[in-house]
């Protein structure tokens, strides 16, 4: 390529293994003005603040706490030391979550709370990244940056511009020229303008009549901070007891980090004004499995469970942390095979004559009590269980979702369907007795492929103002529309419940 007499540029190198990030031409570098650099970035943040503001990062933070929600909202108590002046300043409360709400932000002063008012405040959120910062030098001169080889060798040159605009693609003017397209690999800023912020950041304008040493307390409300509860139940061969582990999963998608926070975590249903989104899937995953003596200390809170962890913790950006939160051994259990009639069981409408087939459901229940060597209220989750087979191998048979359960009450966990119960059943009689009355005759036979005995528990809907007339296994009004009978199955053997009522509408 021939150098460019008005330009002088030479050829670029655009055939090397970054043409990408140089056609692209949105690689942006920012540098300070020739001299003296700032020594950390505090002291950069300080000189960018216009009319001798202060600025206050995580370096001033004496004190964290995280409240997290299980509705996908956290409450952040966030303590620090400052040196303010005195009368009206500015302050810049940096390294806030990026979720944060402003509406809900609460400042003081915890040493002069009357001394120290807040008197305006402003959330910037429009955050530093290439584009934006491109976007607010319109208007003004731009270096770009430029490779090209010259004798076998590469060399660079820089070129002032002009940006006239940035929509949909930057528009220079070079000299007499105006100039668009991929024209530079990267562009060099003298500053980053005032009002473009490399993190969340709350302006404050404050009225300091008070000293100049303030412990200051700013506490917010925060979205895409999220716990669940996860819990695993080992059941042993003799399907009579079974282990629980319980689990806290705290997913932090705010957009900031949590270092040595004092992590409290409150259960139940908040009524709130607008559901919030779902929290993203967060990217890492870190397992912290605490010994009893760090485990969650309970108690009562309104009308909600408050979770408080022993010890500090820390919790990244996009990060998922597990953290213990109760275990049990030897807990009874009682394995349930339940079957349950539908009211629109009356005949086969596609093989008349044939029985109905009724899925034979499988449950886990036990109670959440001292004596069970549990008794502390569960936040609502997911419980998977698991068993060990004849070799000891630890396989998963299935999972199922409780609600927040209080101590002292039983749950039933549903695993799936029995492979080797069969229930089949039909109406084997329909009989109107008089202009109100009918008399009903079902039958349910029950067969168990098993090598052992078991119990199965039907549960079937009656209509109407009903009255059991036979039955061939004793029954429970379990419900003003419902009658329950627990019918034994032999190992390998059959049973069948036939029962007839007499129903008047």
């Amino acid at each position: 390529m021939v150098r460019s007499a008005k330009y002088g540029v030479k050829r670029p190198i655009w055939s090397l293994g970054i043409a990408g990030a140089l056609l692209a031409g949105t690689a942006a570098l920012y540098a300070a003005p020739h001299g003296k650099q700032p020594a950390n970035s505090q002291e950069r943040e300080t000189q960018r603040e216009s009319g001798g503001g202060t600025a206050t990062t995580l370096n001033d933070q004496t004190d964290l706490s995280l409240t997290v929600y299980n509705s996908n909202i956290a409450l952040i108590r966030d303590v620090r030391n400052l040196t303010v002046p005195s009368g009206l300043f500015r302050l810049k409360l940096m390294d806030i979550a990026a979720t944060v709400n402003p509406a809900t932000v609460h400042f003081r002063s915890l040493n002069e709370p009357d001394k120290l008012n807040v008197l305006e405040q402003n959330y910037e959120y429009d955050l530093l990244e290439p584009a934006k910062l491109l976007h607010k030098y319109v208007g003004k001169e731009v270096t770009l940056t430029r490779s090209y080889m010259e004798n076998g060798s590469t060399k660079r040159e820089d070129i002032k511009a002009t940006l006239l605009a940035d929509n949909n693609g930057p528009v220079w003017k070079i000299g007499n020229d105006i100039v668009t397209g991929g024209y530079a690999e990267s562009y060099r800023f003298p500053e980053v303008p005032a009002n473009l912020f490399d993190r969340p950041t709350l302006l404050m304008s404050l009225e300091n009549s008070g000293s100049r040493k303030q412990q200051i307390e700013a506490s917010y409300l925060a979205g895409n901070l999220s716990w669940n509860s996860d819990y695993v139940l080992t059941v042993g061969r003799d399907d009579k007891a079974a282990d629980l582990d319980g689990w806290v999963t705290l997913v932090n998608n705010s957009g900031t980090a949590f270092h040595n926070a004092r992590l409290q975590l409150v259960a139940g249903d908040l009524n709130r004004i607008q559901a919030p989104a779902a929290a993203p899937m967060a990217r890492d995953m870190v397992m912290a499995k605490a010994v009893r003596a760090e485990q969650f200390a309970q108690e009562n809170f309104s009308e909600y469970h408050l979770y408080t962890l022993g010890r500090k913790t820390s919790v990244e950006d996009k990060e998922t942390k597990q953290i213990s939160l109760l275990q049990g051994s030897g807990i009874p259990v009682e394995k349930r095979f339940v079957v349950n009639g539908q009211n629109f069981y009356y005949h086969n409408q596609y093989s008349p004559g044939s029985p109905l087939k009724d899925n034979v459901m499988v449950f886990y229940k036990f109670k959440n009590n001292e004596k069970s060597s549990l008794g502390m209220p569960m936040p609502a989750g997911n419980v998977r269980v698991y068993q060990k087979d004849s070799k000891g191998n630890i396989l998963f048979v299935g999972e199922d979702r409780i609600d927040h359960t209080p101590k002292d009450e039983m749950l039933n966990i549903h695993i799936g369907t029995a492979f080797d119960v069969i229930s089949e059943r039909k109406q084997t009689d329909y009989k109107r007795v008089d202009t109100h009355t009918w008399e009903m005759e079902f039958e349910i036979t029950l067969r168990n492929h098993k090598d052992a005995a078991i119990n199965v528990e039907v549960n079937e809907p009656i209509g109407g103002d009903w009255e059991m007339v036979n039955s061939s296994y004793k029954y429970t009004k379990s419900a003003a529309w419902a009658a329950q009978f627990n019918v034994p199955v032999a190992a390998n053997g059959t049973s069948v419940l036939k029962y007839r009522i007499r129903a008047h509408w």
